[in-house]
């Protein structure tokens, strides 16, 4: 525990660091360390807790990687993750440490990245917003679905969500090969950073990605791959670990998820096949109708815009897709507190996202639902309504009128 204790204090020491680094305020500077410091006691209350995923699976892949000889044993087939992850099982199988305090912590570090992404993105979204940039700093550090996540629960979401924020905060900020090689290493993660990979296209027609930086994403997940290959697992192994997911849970419309599949009265008996294959067109649709949209737009098109978009294709994508689990829409939670935090008025939309993804989260860690799931996807379909009419709205506002001296200047010499 002692290990445990020095790694957290070091968390809390790179926090105020990045914090220093990222030149925020000495006011808010206090209020973002405050924060800190409370996810520290919020996640060493969490530490020791034990799920089924980790007691049923987790604990045993590293007892695997012990057993038979750490990062050679990745050649050999294990569980459902991609090896990245397995990377970090296979190391820490040789630490006389409590696995399960390593792998949250892997998540623990990555709510950090995901907190100071968050800041980042509503200072490029919202320059000047101080106040807004440490409140999304704040709140996504304490978000509940945050600290549930990989704190309690031992999940690593928040892995693949601070690289995939990190990639669209890179291309915001005119750095498109480095988001790009970001947005490759997060998809080795994890396969839910598709929800967002079509914004890359309205980054590359509106000029902020070129074709060439695109080319980089096959690259950058080989180069995650290659070390798994070296040591002899089979490429169509590597490969294979997506299609498996995608087909694992084929009989189930929903795994705990606000999906529109959650509106389907239990018991009832419905055609899985079917809905399912218009459950996926109906997200095809959704992504196809977007890019159109935007893509008419696209020479002036803003930050703030493409990040409206972001928070509309993590909401609708998850939302029509079937075979969604309880934390898929952990995108939506982190994306919708950013959108938030410049303009109160939107603060409905993270309410109501976060209380429908922690009702799929305290039926998996409760084992009961707080309310009827339904509730939540009708909450999902309102913010989804919402925030499409937000992007609307934005994409119909005129350009900014010039500034006061001018229109006088002009007036004059009419």
């Amino acid at each position: 525990m002692g290990l445990v204790v020095f790694l957290l204090a070091l968390w809390l020491a790179l926090g105020a660091w990045f914090l220093k680094r990222a030149q925020v305020p000495r006011r808010w500077f206090w209020i973002c360390l405050a924060a800190l410091a409370a996810a520290v006691v919020l996640h060493l209350l969490s530490l020791d807790h034990q799920t089924q995923d980790y007691t049923a699976f987790l604990s045993r892949w590293v007892q695997f990687f012990r057993d038979n000889g750490g990062f050679w044993a990745i050649r050999r087939p294990l569980g459902d993750y991609n090896v990245p992850y397995l990377y970090f099982l296979a190391a820490i199988s040789y630490l006389p440490v409590s696995d399960l305090y390593l792998i949250k912590l892997l998540s623990i570090f990555f709510d950090l990245l995901l907190a100071l992404t968050a800041l980042r993105l509503v200072r490029l979204t919202d320059p000047g917003q101080k106040g807004a940039e440490a409140a999304a700093f704040c709140a996504v550090l304490l978000l509940p679905t945050v600290v549930l996540n990989g704190a309690y629960w031992g999940q690593c979401d928040s892995v693949y969500a601070a690289l995939t924020l990190l990639a669209l905060a890179d291309a915001l900020d005119r750095h498109p090969a480095r988001s790009v090689v970001w947005l490759g290493v997060a998809f080795s993660f994890k396969l839910q950073t598709i929800f967002l990979i079509p914004l890359w296209c309205v980054l590359w027609y509106s000029g902020r990605v070129k074709f060439k930086h695109l080319c980089l994403f096959p690259l950058s997940y080989l180069a995650t791959v290659l070390p798994a290959l070296l040591l002899g697992k089979p490429l169509g192994d590597i490969l294979g670990v997506y299609f498996n997911q995608m087909g694992e849970y084929n009989s189930r419309l929903t795994l705990n998820a606000p999906s529109l599949y959650a509106l389907i009265p239990d018991g009832a008996e419905v055609n899985a096949a079917f809905w399912s294959k218009a459950g996926i067109l109906a997200a095809f649709a959704l992504v196809l109708g977007l890019l159109a949209l935007l893509f008419f737009r696209r020479a002036k098109l803003t930050n703030g815009q493409i990040l409206t978009a972001a928070l509309l294709l993590a909401i609708g994508v998850p939302l029509f897709l079937p075979h969604m689990h309880e934390r898929y829409f952990f995108l939506a939670d982190v994306l919708s507190v950013i959108w938030c935090v410049s303009s109160p008025a939107r603060l409905p939309v993270p309410l109501a996202v976060q209380t429908a993804s922690l009702g799929g989260y305290h039926a998996y860690l409760v084992l009961r639902y707080a309310f009827p799931m339904a509730w939540g996807t009708w909450m999902l379909v309102f913010c989804l309504a919402g925030v499409g009419g937000s992007l609307l709205y934005q994409l119909r506002e005129r350009p900014s009128p010039l500034p006061g001296p001018a229109r006088t200047r002009k007036k004059r010499r009419r």
